[in-house]
């Protein structure tokens, strides 16, 4: 029994002794950046654009040995969450990666009906959020730590009118748009402002709506045909963009239809084929004609994946540079997740003059940059075509 205790008392110490090497030895940090984005759902071409950027960043990294902040180079690990194309699937992605994941910085949402709640979770949490792509004001308004990469609508919707004024001179205009989604909501609003700024109260003649998944948008359509528009805008995402182009042709309205950023993505032209050569949109930036370290992305990108990136997966790029960009000025990591968050935000809002491929960047005190639109022209070809340039 004396033996049996002896030895018992040999192995507890002995464990007890492993147990305090490991409490004393210290963890190595990693810097987390989570990507929230819409991987399956209503847009995945916007989630796997994202998703692929993020990825060739990472690659980046990895072949530079880690990320270096200060005088210590960190391991980096991107922790992808897919928001279903949802809004509470966002929310639960964001609350996810910071409570659990410990994630430094969050990349995304991209559509601003996912954004602005996700937004007040990471604002919340003081977790350091950027949004490649949500354009409505509401996604960064009184949320010292949310971000993004692109314009707002306040400034696309006038954009948007201006050129068509100036291009064609018309002054009836017709708006079709998703009442449920923030994004299209807002910008429609902003549009019909600025056109009736321009062209005075009752130019917009028609003025429609739909809810999202609906797909027949022939009695909308057939109102917009009746009303004298001489053109229709509508703001709304690739997979909306083709039906309501073809059933208005087939309807017989053949009038330009101009289109916002959410045209960009690489399946707008698929899906909408010749019936959208020839009309334009706002965007963010034109892939083809690029040139220089745009150029060298988009070459990257479509050697790798097989088609040419869309806006959705260059604006990553850039919110992922951004905060790559931000951690590197604190100039070191405390290992404290919560102190470094701060301190990569507080960097972020002094950001100026970064050279984006989708345009040079400095931050306003609200965590919106100063940058230009670019109008794009669908080739017939199907390419998306540098028009003009719009600056603020």
């Amino acid at each position: 029994m004396r033996k049996l205790s002896t030895a018992l008392v040999l192995v507890l110490s002995v464990m007890l002794v492993m147990v305090f090497i490991a409490c004393g030895k210290k963890r190595e940090t990693i810097i987390k950046i989570g990507i929230n984005a819409p991987i399956t759902g209503d847009i995945p071409k916007v989630g796997e654009g994202s998703k692929y950027a993020a990825q060739m960043w990472l690659e980046d990294i990895e072949k530079a040995g880690g990320l270096q902040v200060g005088d210590k180079k960190y391991p980096v690990a991107l922790v992808i969450e897919d928001n279903e194309s949802k809004a509470e699937s966002a929310v639960k992605a964001n609350t996810k990666m910071i409570t659990e994941d410990g994630v430094m910085v969050i990349i995304g949402p991209q559509s601003s009906k996912q954004a602005v709640p996700a937004g007040g979770v990471a604002n919340d949490y003081q977790t350091p959020m950027i949004s490649p792509w949500s354009t409505n004001p509401d996604t960064t308004k009184d949320r010292p730590f949310v971000f993004r990469a692109c314009f707002l609508d306040p400034f696309q919707g006038p954009v948007a009118a201006k050129f068509v004024k100036e291009e064609f001179g018309y002054t009836k205009a017709a708006v079709l748009y998703d009442v449920a989604s923030d994004y299209p909501k807002g910008l429609a609003e902003f549009f019909k402002m600025a056109w009736e700024e321009i062209n005075g109260p009752d130019s917009v003649v028609a003025y429609e709506s739909f809810t999202t998944k609906d797909t027949d948008f022939s009695s909308q359509l057939t109102k917009i045909k009746d009303s004298g528009a001489e053109f229709l805008f509508t703001p709304q995402y690739y997979n909306e963009v083709a039906l309501i182009v073809k059933q208005a042709h087939e309807l017989g309205f053949n009038n330009p239809i101009i289109g916002s950023d959410s045209w960009g993505s690489a399946e707008t032209v698929s899906l909408c084929g010749e019936d959208c050569y020839g009309l334009f949109f706002s965007s963010h930036y034109a892939a083809a004609g690029a040139q220089g370290a745009t150029k060298e992305f988009i070459d990257r990108y479509q050697q790798k994946h097989g088609y040419v990136p869309d806006d959705v997966a260059a604006l990553t790029w850039d919110a992922i540079r951004l905060a790559q960009q931000a951690i590197e000025n604190t100039g070191g990591l405390s290992g404290d997740i919560k102190k470094d968050r701060v301190a990569v935000r507080d960097q972020l809002a002094k950001i100026k003059d970064f050279a984006g491929i989708t345009g040079n960047m400095t931050f306003t005190e609200e965590g919106d940059p100063i940058k230009c639109a670019v109008i794009v022209r669908i080739s017939d070809q199907g390419e998306y075509e540098f028009y003009k340039q719009v600056c603020p």
